[in-house]
């Protein structure tokens, strides 16, 4: 019977090819390697120069990017461990329990994403700041020390461990937690023997990316923190400072270890990444 429409065939436009084919692939791979140029080019020029020219070696002797570099390092370590204590309760929250007003715990969670970093220093200061919601009844000092850098840091770092640390908790089977808790298991015994080992690859690159943001975190530490020589001073703050004073190399050589520090946690990161697929591939 004929209903006066004809069913289109799957393979009637496959002659047609996508956008992308009609172009032909000349066209689309050099589209495409001049966008691979733009995203890679600027910090292959920063290493580049900092090769050529000496300023890597030179700066890896200077005061002001050693401290801030030691203060970095350290600063981040903190941050990541606070980060991991106080976002991995809220992960498995999200992950195991069904509750209302999820969607706002969502939202809130990613809000320092997506925020931008000066108005979340600003938040901070007015947080914790001595005329702040929370430091002033306390009595605390806190803007422009050390503690706001960690502070800051931890901020904006955050939100990227509790989303990984999310996905993979909520990746393992609960069969396997629910046998456990049969054959006796308390809940903390259960997430050390089966949810946290099944989960340690989202939880690691997690913690590898909070880090890497912490690390090139700029704008609320110098809202909240300030930029103070060996206090507050971070590598970002000295690609900033030193380029506004005019010491081009002593910049040059702290961007350069933050473009290394990046590149590092993005390969770590993949690593994991890939060590996670061939697992699943063997337990498959």
């Amino acid at each position: 019977m004929s209903t006066g429409l004809r069913a289109r065939s799957p393979s009637a436009g496959a002659g047609r090819g996508s956008v992308f084919e009609r172009l032909g692939p000349g066209a689309v791979r050099l589209v495409a390697g001049v966008t691979l140029l733009f995203l890679g080019l600027p910090v292959l020029a920063l290493i580049v120069r900092s090769v050529l020219d000496g300023s890597l070696r030179a700066a890896l002797t200077t005061e002001v990017v050693l401290d801030a570099l030691v203060l970095s390092l350290s600063t981040t370590a903190i941050s990541v461990v606070l980060t991991a204590a106080f976002g991995l309760p809220l992960a498995w929250l999200m992950a195991r329990r069904s509750f209302r007003g999820s969607w706002l715990v969502d939202t809130i969670v990613d809000l320092p994403i997506v925020l931008p970093p000066a108005v979340a220093g600003l938040g901070l200061l007015l947080l914790f700041g001595r005329r702040g919601l929370i430091a002033e009844p306390l009595g605390l000092g806190i803007p422009f020390t050390t503690l706001a850098v960690i502070l800051a840091q931890t901020f904006v770092s955050a939100p990227f461990f509790i989303r990984s640390a999310r996905i993979g908790i909520a990746a393992v089977d609960r069969d396997l937690e629910a046998a456990a808790r049969v054959d006796g298991a308390s809940e903390l015994q259960v997430f050390r023997g089966i949810t946290g080992p099944l989960a340690a690859t989202a939880l690691a690159a997690g913690l590898v990316m909070a880090w890497a943001r912490a690390l090139g975190e700029f704008g609320a530490t110098i809202m909240f923190a300030g930029n103070i020589e060996g206090r507050t001073q971070t590598l970002p703050l000295v690609v900033y400072g030193e380029f506004q004073g005019g010491d081009l190399d002593a910049s040059i050589a702290a961007g350069v270890m933050l473009a290394l520090a990046a590149f590092g946690v993005l390969i770590a990161v993949r690593i994991l990444h890939w060590g996670r697929a061939l697992d699943a591939r063997r337990l498959g």
